[in-house]
């Protein structure tokens, strides 16, 4: 049996290949879209120090966050320690759960987040109270 290799730029629309390189920055935090259709978004972050230092939820995403690289602690509300992930790891947050997080590790987090939207409700990222004194995001 012998198989035919299609082109990546002759892919029907429904499929997308993608290659991702870790960004060169002097940013604390940088954010690559990777991709998306109507209802799934694909990013990767990069986080030398901080994250996302405020308490919020999406209304509308439920997100499958996967450690590349480093360590991230996500916090619950009263600053509750939901779970620190290594390499490997990984964590789903439902949409409406209210959460922050933060790199755990002196080596950059690199931390891959694939979201998928119910486009029954709104989609919003709704913040509770502001960003932390320590943010550096």
């Amino acid at each position: 049996m012998t198989t035919q290799k299609t082109e990546v730029d002759q892919l029907p629309e429904e499929f997308q290949v993608l290659r991702y390189e870790t960004p060169v920055t002097e940013r604390s935090k940088i954010t690559t879209r990777m991709g998306d259709t109507d209802i799934l978004t694909a990013f990767i972050q990069v986080v030398k120090e901080g994250g996302e230092n405020a308490l919020h939820t999406h209304t509308a995403q439920d997100a499958f966050w996967l450690v590349l690289s480093g360590r991230i602690r996500f916090y619950g509300e009263g600053d509750v320690v939901l779970a620190e992930l290594g390499r490997h790891e990984a964590m789903i947050i439902k949409r409406g759960a209210r959460y922050w997080f933060e790199s755990a590790s002196d080596e950059p987090l690199e931390v891959l987040r694939v979201a998928a939207i119910d486009r029954d409700l709104k989609n919003e990222r709704v913040a509770f109270g502001p960003r932390r004194a320590d943010s550096h995001a």
